[in-house]
């Protein structure tokens, strides 16, 4: 794969046997020497790639560096995390060449690495902001580099990089060699590289496949208010090592972090809030196991490289196509295979279909995984567990003989079989909106509908339209308290004061002992006296159109003149003022209007118009 015996050394170590396109093709003998100009795909193995083909210009066939003074090799990233990443990686491929790498990124100390700087480096890794900084402060200096390295290119120029990469390409020496990496070749990176490369091999390593081989994409279809629950049921429902949640804003972090820390995960934040010491604190916990899901904005959608991570989830969705691809480039990375589930509101279906079919995708949709659903995986994964699976020691065996004197083994599993759930978080009872609704929902479960017809009963909710009530949280709602599922819950009927709801026969009893238990809020679950709410009518509010549909008006088109405006004339007798008198005009006094006008109206006052 390369031919110095340092880096093959460390390849062999970290058991690099298969290298990857890109590998392959910045390593060809036709890219010797050359400047380089690559479109590959994140998680395609790049770093390692670049790393590999700056060393016959940094080593030739030498196994180590010289000492340490100015820095031969530049690498340019577009985030912090990104450039920290690249530092790790070099670190261990450079590791037995006695390489000294030094970082320049925004949230560190600048003074620790002016001193850093100060004492040499053989290579440079950085973000363009805290370089260029370094540069006009005359603490770097990189009048002796040999090789420069953007990586990531097309993502500094939308941060809006470019008048930093020209500044640092600009302070680089001519005849320094550039190898330019890219996800997409835009026409500014084109550009990019026509005034800063001397004739570069372009390479173009990205599968036909577009990068997603190794992902599964699957689409949700969620009800909005229940996202948070959804991203909880995913997570119990693929159990994976560690996970990536994808926010759109800072704000939306936080909370989720906050609500899932609640539900009993190991999460982290990661938000450009975070100094970038807490950001590493983040990282470091999701690399060793510390922590299982990290929610995160767009920020972490590049540079980070966890190995365990399977599962990532776009709670909010990406606002294009490239967000997506990066985000989901978390996981499937380096031959491993991972999944990356898109949350769908309705009114962002059709936005999301064009998305996907425009990245050649046509992932499988469904609703979010069900509480059922999760409760059958777990007893799946419980019966797997090592726990149960793998001989015990004889100490174990011990007490558990002694457990077995005392107690009926029954109860002993019972008991193990509630320490296991109680470390899980526990599933979310949410909707799926493209299930059928109404009348057609409770036939497919198997309900009578409103005439309670299938043996079902019916029960009322202290919670009506005056509290704002809406089916798509009075399911969830219900369920949680009776500790039934959506399936046995048939019509929803809400009412001014009030909600009536049908539930099935089979979960009657199930579902009249835990609605009967207070879990210290304000709603109460009673059944409905006279079962169906058939003759129970339903009031809807008043709603005011215009002072036309208020009582006392006549229709529209007609004012007291006929000239197309709505009135009340308070003056007709005994009408309740509904009908004008017939050849009076408005604006008359009260001799005219008769003794009875205004009775029961002070003196001298106009009566208001309404």
């Amino acid at each position: 794969m390369t031919t110095n015996p340092a880096l093959a050394r460390a390849l062999a170590e970290r058991d690099y046997n298969d290298p990857t396109p890109v590998q392959l093709a910045v390593l060809a003998p036709e890219a010797s020497g050359r400047d380089l100009l690559v479109s590959a795909q994140t998680g395609s193995g790049k770093t390692v790639a670049y790393g590999l083909a700056m060393a016959d210009t940094l080593l030739g066939t030498d196994e180590r560096f010289g000492p340490a003074t100015a820095p031969q090799a530049l690498v340019v990233a577009p985030t912090r995390e990104l450039a920290l990443q690249v530092q790790r990686e070099f670190e261990w491929l450079y590791a037995a060449t006695g390489a000294r790498i030094v970082s320049c990124v925004g949230g560190m100390d600048p003074r620790q690495e002016q001193r850093a700087l100060s004492r040499g480096a053989h290579m440079v890794v950085g973000t363009p902001g805290r370089l260029r900084d370094h540069l006009e402060r005359g603490r770097l200096d990189i009048s002796a580099v040999r090789v420069v390295v953007l990586d990531e290119a097309d993502e500094m120029l939308d941060l809006g990089f470019r008048e930093d990469l020209q500044f640092i390409l600009d302070a680089t020496p001519p005849e320094r060699r550039s190898l330019l990496f890219s996800a997409t070749l835009p026409r500014g990176i084109t550009m990019l590289a026509k005034r800063y490369q001397r004739e570069a091999l372009r390479i173009e390593v990205a599968s036909a496949e577009g990068g997603h081989a190794d992902i599964e994409y699957r689409a949700m279809r969620v009800v909005p208010k229940e996202i948070e629950h959804a991203v909880v049921n995913v997570l119990r429902f693929y159990d994976a090592p560690s996970a990536i949640v994808f926010c759109n804003t800072r704000e939306t972090v936080r909370h989720l972090h906050a609500t899932l820390q609640e539900r009993q995960f190991s999460a982290v934040a990661l938000s450009g809030e975070l100094s970038q010491n807490e950001r590493n604190s983040a990282l470091q916990a999701l690399r060793d196991g510390r922590a299982r899901v990290c929610v995160a904005t767009d920020v972490a959608a590049r540079g980070i490289d966890l190995p365990s991570l399977g599962l990532v989830i776009h709670a909010d969705l990406p606002n294009d196509a490239e967000s997506l691809q990066h985000r989901s480039g978390r996981t499937g990375r380096a031959g491993r295979k991972g999944v990356s589930v898109l949350l769908v509101p309705p009114f962002r279906r059709r936005r999301t279909e064009d998305m996907l079919r425009g990245m050649g995708l046509t992932p499988a949709w469904s609703g979010p995984p069900t509480a059922d659903e999760i409760r059958k995986l777990d007893h799946e994964r419980m019966l797997r567990d090592p726990l149960l699976t793998d001989e015990p020691s004889e100490e174990d065996a011990a007490v558990a003989r002694t457990l077995l004197e005392q107690q009926p083994a029954e109860h002993l599993v019972a008991a193990l079989v509630r320490l296991y759930r109680a470390g899980l978080p526990s599933p979310e009872e949410v909707a799926d909106p493209g299930e059928p609704r109404g009348r057609d929902r409770a036939a497919a479960r198997g309900l009578g509908g409103p005439s309670g017809a299938g043996g079902g009963a019916w029960f009322r909710l202290n919670i009506g339209r005056r509290n704002k009530a809406d089916p798509r949280w009075l399911l969830p709602l219900i369920c949680r308290r009776g500790n039934v599922t959506r399936d046995d819950i048939g019509a929803i009927r809400i009412f001014d004061e009030e909600t009536a709801f049908e539930v099935s026969a089979a979960a009657l009893d199930r579902f009249s002992t835990s609605a009967r238990k207070s879990d210290g809020s304000d709603v109460v679950i009673e059944p409905l006296p006279g079962g169906a709410p058939s003759s129970r009518p339903e009031r809807p509010a008043p709603r005011w159109k215009g002072p036309q549909d208020k009582p006392g008006y006549d229709k529209p088109g007609q004012d007291r003149l006929g000239r197309g405006k709505p009135f009340r004339d308070k003056a007709a007798p005994g009408k309740g003022g509904h009908e004008p008198r017939a050849g009076k005009p408005p604006g008359r006094g009260p001799a005219e209007r008769g003794p009875n006008a205004f009775a029961g109206k002070p003196a001298g006052k106009k009566p208001r118009r309404p």
